[in-house]
């Protein structure tokens, strides 16, 4: 399993709109590409220098496979998207490799 984790940082006038649309919109959509099984908004919990709200999004894909026909797929389009917000975000991202899991 491969995780695509997005870690984004907002500017605070634009975050309860970035917000919503990313729960609304971007996330349904990159789940609707078939390439992900699930998807995980969390906030990051620190106080950046540069100000702004940090989040980060996982996205669980089934290989590296996957990922890589997501970004040749469905990246370009996806991300052409968030123009609404250009210049009011920064965004981060990478790849993980899922070694093993554990439960209590």
């Amino acid at each position: 399993m491969y995780i695509y984790n997005v870690t984004i940082n907002v500017e605070e006038t634009i975050h309860e709109q970035w917000l919503a649309w990313m729960q609304k919109i971007h996330i349904p959509e990159m789940l609707a590409t078939g390439k992900f099984s699930k998807a995980l908004l969390t906030r990051v919990m620190v106080d950046e220098d540069m100000g702004g709200i940090t989040y980060s999004v996982q996205y669980t894909a089934k290989d590296k496979a996957t990922l890589e026909q997501y970004y040749t797929d469905d990246a370009p389009v996806l991300r052409a998207k968030s123009k609404a917000f250009e210049g009011k975000f920064v965004a981060f991202r990478t790849e993980l490799n899922i070694i093993s899991e554990q439960y209590s």
